[in-house]
């Protein structure tokens, strides 16, 4: 663990793995919600967590340097469910990956039970995490210049869903309804980090 000041009141805490990374987050929370750690905010990333507005920056470095981070606990909130179809256009090739039949994709995708390991990249994105690290699977080739908006994707070890049309170079295995950011919706976004996430398939699968 390697803490690097960012200005004046923050720190940037380096891991070696997302699995440290998610255990220092809960960490962290845990100790703010306790009262014994006093920052603005917590950020995680994939192998980092941003902490911002720290009275002592320099103290807390120490005291993370000499830390015993236990994993991070089971979670103890309802999984949000997200139907699901398993109609993507790359399902045949993630199958292919895999060296399994397309609706072993499916099984395989909907019996896991995700993560929000961390947000990023669009406003209501979340980088899931949750499938061994037999299934990765490399980004496209050619990325497409637009993924409609509520496209179920994987990349690498992560799970995630566009919020909105954008380019993307995800492998694209199904779509959803579910509307993971809403301006109107507090909190906007239907995912944070920590999260438990399952997709529950429809139709034919």
């Amino acid at each position: 663990m390697r803490a690097l000041p960012v200005g004046e009141d923050s720190l940037l805490v380096e891991v070696s793995s997302g699995e440290e990374a998610a255990a220092l987050h809960a960490e962290l929370l845990r100790r703010r919600a306790e009262g014994l750690l006093t920052v603005r905010e917590i950020v995680p990333a994939a192998r980092t967590v941003l902490l911002d507005g720290l009275a002592d920056p320099d103290r807390v470095a120490s005291e993370l340097a000499a830390a015993d981070v236990p994993p991070p606990p089971p979670g103890s909130q309802e999984a949000v469910e997200i139907p699901m179809r398993y109609d993507g256009p790359d399902v045949a090739d993630v199958a292919a990956h895999w060296g399994v039949s397309e609706q072993e994709v499916a099984r395989i995708h909907a019996n896991t039970e995700f993560r929000v390991a961390f947000c990023g990249f669009a406003p209501g994105f979340g980088y899931l995490t949750g499938l061994p690290p037999r299934y990765d699977v490399p980004r496209r080739a050619t990325p497409r210049t637009s993924v409609p908006a509520g496209s179920v994707a994987l990349a690498g070890p992560y799970t995630g869903v566009y919020p909105r049309s954008s380019p993307g170079g995800w492998q694209l295995i199904g779509t959803t309804d579910t509307v993971l950011w809403d301006h109107a919706r507090v909190p906007a976004a239907l995912l944070s980090p920590g999260t438990r996430v399952r997709f529950v398939p429809v139709g034919d699968v």
